[in-house]
This record gives C-alpha cells, sequence and structure tokens, in this order.
C-alpha cells in the first residue's frame, strides 16, 4: 500500500538550511547528495514502518540517511487512518535528542 508523503512547514525549512549549508547549488556532488536525501524522504511511500521509533516520542519514527559522521535523521510520523507519512523534522549530525513532539 502506498502512503502519501507529506513534508511539513518546519521540515521544508531544515531542507533549505541543509541545501545551503552545503552549497548544493555550487556542487554537483552536493547537489546528487541532497537529491538523494530527498529521495529517501520520499521513499517512506512504501513501507514506512521500517525505520525504528525515536528514543524521545514512541510516535515518530526515524529514518537515517547519509554516512558516519554525516548522518541525517529524518523525523516522521505515520498516520495509518489517512495512509499518510508526515515529515516533521530532519536533524542534522551532532544535535542532541529532540524535545518532545506532537
Amino acid at each position: 500500500m502506498a502512503y502519501r508523503v507529506e513534508v511539513t512547514a518546519r521540515a521544508l525549512r531544515d531542507l533549505a538550511m541543509i541545501y545551503r549549508r552545503i552549497e548544493a547549488g555550487a556542487s554537483a556532488q552536493a547537489a546528487r547528495w541532497f537529491d538523494g536525501l530527498e529521495d529517501a524522504i520520499f521513499s517512506l511511500e512504501e513501507h514506512p514502518t521500517r525505520a525504528p521509533v525515536t528514543a524521545e516520542n514512541s510516535a515518530l519514527r526515524h529514518l537515517l540517511y547519509g554516512k558516519k559522521p554525516y548522518v541525517y535523521r529524518i523525523i516522521y510520523k505515520i498516520e495509518q487512518d489517512i495512509s499518510t507519512v508526515r515529515v516533521v523534522h530532519i536533524r542534522p549530525p551532532g544535535r542532541d535528542s529532540m524535545k518532545q513532539q506532537r
């Protein structure tokens, strides 16, 4: 069953910040990496339950993207009743655990 993937305003801001931080507009390699991050997000259309729940909130899951030490966490919530995956935040590497999301 395919799910619809929705990216919240906060997650869109996170993506924009990441794009600027890695200078994806100026580097083909950075642009490919960023495209891969977006592909990972939209891969949640199929089998969104494959990623584990977060330690901070059991209602949220996180998909990891990147290689150590640059692993980003794609934080999302599955809304089974409407077949939707809502991406709520994309956390850069090295950040403390997030506060409770509601």
